[in-house]
């Protein structure tokens, strides 16, 4: 299928109504028998059509484990609640689909929050399923009580305690229509004890109108002409491009207007993989540690497309003297009404579903000749491309025999094509993961933007590869994050995911470090550390391959073992401390306002 005729497929699916849930299929052998309420979550995951689930067993939720046993469902036993979310996450991120957590009461549930936080900053979608004590007891602080419901009211789109087993296939079925659609995000179900021991009659949920819940799938026809009309005229027009172009499933259309409408494109962190890196159009990430060029665009703009991002302060710096050239000009396409002029005013807002906006884009399009801005957008672009060459990245790739950042993901884009999954932690090796890997298709790049978790990296990459069996799926850590959930290695092992993982060690928090030295006088307080592991060695006793590189030479051939080995392995590459991340915007300035050094 061709890449217009696979845009045109997309629209037309888009354009049916999708505000409505629709009942899914169940079992005609459940339909009408007496099942305990385990039974029926069971039977409501799997016509929601889940195939894996990732979870950690305990007391309040022992009577789904329970039915588990005898089920289809394909359960992956965590090492730590956390990591159960965070491959829920990586799961979701790379397949589009709900991902699904079972975890215990109390101590179980509240491991979760981050990951829960995590997916709600990133508009990942998420079901939770948490056991909690038997009705009776809640409110007398019984053992392994925590009110999981209030403690994530501000952090789930949604989430509720269940008090009678008949109100099971409603509450599933309203817990994945609210996940997956408009601005996707994490539900939580609390699910007493005596709510899963409960015996009922099966009764599928029906069509479901949820009351107060109806976002806006279609963008408005008379904004998007508008939109339009400012593109026409713009001799120095921008895309920015958000995260939201991957949840949406939009990069088709996306790459259709672009090339239309012949203007740049930069993207945010979420947002990298949406438009190809290589493609002659492509800016590159903008932001705190955007590229000069990027940053530099974005502040000179004549008119400014905001496609589903929120133009979230690493982006944006001072709003104030944010992209001040293309005041008047601002258009703001996104599923989420209340992103639209939260942080930086805009003059069109255009709320709907971004692939459906983009569609309605390239429509209309059609039907102006005079948009296309060869010619018009001509200098623009000369001064985007000289920009980059007066201020390039500018990393080595080694000093001194040592292997520096650029040399690795140089071999790595090199080894794998350009085509691995790459799941990262956060710090430094976050931002050169984003600045040097060259991202070129969708849902590439699993990394932490709204929250910033360290230790995510792992977890994701592993419930990613569950998804995909055929690109490998790389894990970029440091020193610092790999240790916040290291133990999920022995997840890996067990179920024999190949997942690798590289870590960047420099023997410091990283970024920490970077802030310190530039902004606090070089007094580097607790971002040293003095009695970390032997990295290969854990991991060779966790049952995978261990490996250690720190010299130049010995890189290509230590990267081609690791993507060679069938299992999960462990690289460790020693780097020096004082490398650094550049550009840099120091908080509170204008994105202009970088730092080089």
């Amino acid at each position: 299928m061709t890449e217009s005729a696979a845009a045109e497929k997309a629209r037309q699916a888009r354009d049916a109504d999708s505000d409505e849930a629709s009942a899914p299929s169940t079992s005609k052998e459940s339909i009408g028998r007496q099942l305990s309420g385990a039974q029926i979550i069971l039977e409501c995951l799997l016509a929601e059509g889940v195939d894996t689930v990732f979870g950690y067993p305990g007391g309040t939720i022992l009577p789904t484990y329970d039915s588990l046993y005898d089920s289809p469902l394909n359960h992956i036993l965590v090492r730590h609640e956390q990591g159960a979310v965070h491959m829920a996450e990586g799961y979701a991120r790379l397949s589009g689909k709900p991902g699904v957590v079972v975890v215990t009461s109390g101590p179980g549930a509240t491991n979760t929050v981050t990951g829960i936080a995590d997916a709600n900053m990133d508009s990942i979608p998420l079901v939770v399923l948490c056991g909690q004590v038997p009705t009776s007891l809640i409110g007398n602080d019984a053992f392994q009580e925590a009110d999981i419901v209030g403690i994530t009211r501000p952090c789930t789109k949604h989430n509720i305690l269940v008090q009678d087993v008949r109100d099971l296939p409603r509450v599933l079925h309203e817990a994945f229509f609210i996940a997956g659609s408009g601005r996707p995000g994490p539900v939580l179900i609390d699910l007493p004890k005596d709510v899963q021991t409960d015996i009922c009659e099966y009764r599928p949920a029906k069509e479901l109108a949820i009351r107060g819940y109806r976002p806006t799938v279609k963008g408005n026809r008379r904004q998007v002409s508008r939109a339009l009309d400012i593109l026409e005229k713009a001799e120095r027009p921008l895309l920015y491009v958000g995260g939201g172009v991957q949840w949406g499933d939009a990069s088709d259309e996306l790459r259709l207007f672009a090339e239309k409408l012949q203007a740049p494109v930069t993207t945010t962190l979420m947002g990298l993989g949406t438009f190809p890196a290589s493609d002659p159009l492509a800016v590159g990430m903008l932001g705190m540690h955007g590229g000069y060029w990027a940053n530099m665009a974005v502040q000179n703009c004549d008119a400014l497309f905001c496609v589903a991002a929120r133009f979230d302060d690493r982006v944006t710096g001072d709003t104030e003297r944010f992209a001040c050239e293309a005041r008047g000009r601002i258009i703001h396409a996104d599923i989420d009404p209340s992103s639209i002029s939260k942080n930086v005013r805009c003059d069109v807002p255009i709320v709907g579903d971004v692939g459906n906006i983009l569609g309605m884009f390239n429509k209309l399009a059609a039907d102006r000749p005079g948009l296309t801005g060869t010619k018009r957008i001509a200098a623009w672009r000369a001064q985007i491309a000289d920009w980059k060459a007066e201020r390039p990245l500018g990393y080595e790739k080694t000093r001194d025999g040592q292997i520096l950042p650029l040399a690795v993901f140089d071999e790595l884009h090199d080894l794998t094509e350009g085509d691995a999954i790459i799941s990262t932690d956060v710090g430094q090796h976050q931002m050169w993961t984003a600045q040097m890997y060259g991202f070129e298709k969708p849902r590439s790049l699993l990394t932490s933007g709204g929250l910033g978790t360290m230790g995510i990296g792992l977890p994701a990459g592993i419930g990613a590869a569950f998804v995909e069996k055929e690109r490998p799926v790389v894990v970029i850590s440091g020193d610092g994050s790999i240790q916040m959930n290291i133990q999920e290695l022995s997840t890996a092992v067990q179920y024999k995911v190949p997942v690798k993982v590289i870590v960047l060690n420099n023997g410091h928090l990283g970024m920490v470090r970077q802030w310190q030295d530039m902004f606090y006088e070089k007094r580097f307080s607790q971002v040293y550390f003095d009695s970390l592991p032997n990295f290969p060695a854990l991991a060779e006793a966790y049952g995978a391959k261990g490996m250690h590189v720190e010299k130049i030479e010995e890189l290509r051939s230590a990267l081609q073992e690791m993507l060679d080995h069938e299992g999960p392995v462990l690289l460790n590459v020693t780097i020096p401390s004082e490398e650094g991340v550049f550009p840099m915007v120091p908080a509170g300035m204008a994105v202009d306002e970088m730092l080089f050094a």
